[in-house]
C-alpha cells in the first residue's frame, strides 16, 4: 500500500487546525458550522460552547440570531443525533443521511419493525406532516395525536417514526442561550418556506467530511455521518484525494490541498463541550483521546457526561461547572500531570470560558490534580 506514513501528532495538529482549534478564527459563526459540516447538539448550549473556543469574540447572540431568523436549524442528522446546521447545509444534505435515519427508526428494538410491521408508513407521515405543518408540536403531542388514528399500535412507536422519517427541525427556544423550552418540532417546509434537495449522493458529503475531520478512513467517515456503501464512494472520489497511512497501516484519505501542520505545531489549551464532532467523528480516536483516557470518561459516567480538555491537543482533562447564588465554578480535573506553564495557560483560558458562561457571577477555576 502506497502513501505517506502520518504519526498521531501528524493526524492531531491536522484536525485541530481543521476543526478551528489551533487558534481562535475571524469568522462568523455560520461560517464555522458550515466549515465544521455542522455540531452536535442535543445538549442545546453545547454548539454555544464549542463556537467560543474556535470563533474570536464570539457572542451568544450571534448564534441565538441565526436560529431565531431561521438561519440555521437543529435536527436529526448524522448518526440520527441532533446537529446545528445552516439552513442551506440543512437543506442540501438532508436526503443524503435519510438511510441512517430510516435505519435508527425501522429496525429499531424500541420503536422499530416490530412494532411497524403491516402499517401504512405513507398514511403514517402523511398524518404527522398535516400535524406539524399545522404548527410546532412535541413528541408527547404527537403521541396523543396519532394514537387514537391507530389504536392498535404503540403511539411512541408512531410518533418515533414520523419525527425520524420526515424532514422536521426543531424550533426555538431550545438553542438560544439563555432559554429554554419543550422539544417542539415542525416541517421543513413549515419553517423554512422549502423541502429539502432531493437526489443528492453522498460524494459531496464525504469531501467535506474529509476537509473538516481528515486526513481519514472510510471508517472514519462512516462513524460519523452513520451512512454505509462508503467504499464505493471513496473508489469513486480516488482519483480526487490525496492518500496515507497511519502508523497501523490504515489507508487514509484527504481532499487536496487540506492543511498538513508541523506535528511540533504548538495548541493551546482548549475546553470543548461534553459533546463536540472533534471527539465524537473518528472510529479511531487515538489522533485526540488516548485509551486509558476514553476509559476513564467513559467510567465517570460516559461521554457527555462532562466537557473535555485539551492540552497540547489531545485530551488530558474532564471540567463541568458549579453554581451557587453567587459563584460560578470551574472544576478541572487533570487526567496526568501538567508542566508549570500548561498549568496556567489552562486556568487563564478556564477563566475566559467562566466569563462567557456567566458573566455576571464570581467567577472560581479549581484544578485538581491527578487523583
Amino acid at each position: 500500500m502506497k502513501g505517506e506514513v502520518l504519526g498521531r501528532r501528524a493526524l492531531n495538529r491536522a484536525l485541530l487546525r481543521r476543526q478551528l482549534l489551533l487558534r481562535r478564527h475571524e469568522m462568523s459563526a455560520a461560517e464555522a458550522i458550515e466549515r465544521l459540516v455542522g455540531m452536535q447538539a442535543q445538549e442545546p448550549a453545547d454548539p454555544h460552547i464549542g463556537l467560543w473556543t474556535r470563533v474570536e469574540s464570539f457572542r451568544h447572540e450571534e448564534l441565538s440570531t441565526l436560529i431565531s431568523d431561521r438561519r440555521a436549524v437543529r435536527a436529526s442528522m448524522m448518526r440520527a443525533t441532533i446537529h446545528l446546521l445552516t439552513a442551506r447545509d440543512y437543506l442540501a444534505l438532508r436526503s443524503v443521511v435519510q438511510p441512517v435515519l430510516e435505519r435508527d427508526v425501522l429496525p429499531n428494538s424500541t420503536y422499530g419493525r416490530e412494532r411497524l410491521e403491516g402499517l401504512d408508513v405513507d398514511a403514517l407521515l402523511a398524518a404527522g406532516r398535516e400535524l406539524l405543518d399545522e404548527r410546532p408540536r412535541t413528541a408527547a403531542e404527537l403521541r396523543r395525536l396519532l394514537g387514537p388514528r391507530w389504536p392498535e399500535r404503540d403511539p411512541a412507536a408512531l410518533a418515533y417514526a414520523v419525527r425520524g422519517l420526515l424532514p422536521v427541525v426543531y424550533v426555538p427556544p431550545r438553542g438560544i442561550w439563555g432559554q429554554s423550552g419543550p422539544v417542539a418540532m415542525t416541517t421543513v417546509e413549515a419553517w423554512l418556506g422549502r423541502g429539502v434537495e432531493s437526489g443528492r449522493e453522498p460524494d459531496g458529503m464525504v469531501l467535506r467530511y474529509l476537509a473538516a475531520f481528515g486526513p481519514a478512513a472510510i471508517s472514519d467517515v462512516r462513524t460519523w455521518s452513520g451512512l454505509t456503501g462508503l467504499r464505493a464512494v471513496v473508489d469513486r472520489l480516488r482519483s480526487r484525494l490525496r492518500t496515507f497511512r497511519d502508523e497501523s497501516g490504515r489507508e487514509l484519505f484527504d481532499v487536496t490541498g487540506a492543511p498538513l501542520p508541523d506535528p511540533d505545531t504548538p495548541a493551546p489549551p482548549r475546553f470543548l463541550p461534553r459533546f463536540d464532532n472533534a471527539l465524537l467523528s473518528h472510529a479511531d480516536r487515538s489522533r485526540v483521546m488516548g485509551e486509558e483516557h476514553r476509559k476513564r470518561i467513559i467510567a465517570g459516567g460516559g461521554m457527555g457526561s462532562v466537557g473535555t480538555v485539551l492540552v497540547d491537543g489531545f485530551v488530558r482533562g474532564s471540567w463541568k461547572t458549579e453554581r451557587t447564588r453567587e459563584r460560578e465554578s470551574l472544576l478541572i480535573e487533570s487526567f496526568e500531570s501538567f508542566s508549570k506553564e500548561d498549568a496556567v495557560a489552562l486556568t487563564e483560558e478556564g477563566a475566559r470560558l467562566l466569563a462567557f458562561l456567566a458573566p455576571d457571577a464570581n467567577h472560581d477555576v479549581r484544578l485538581a490534580p491527578p487523583g
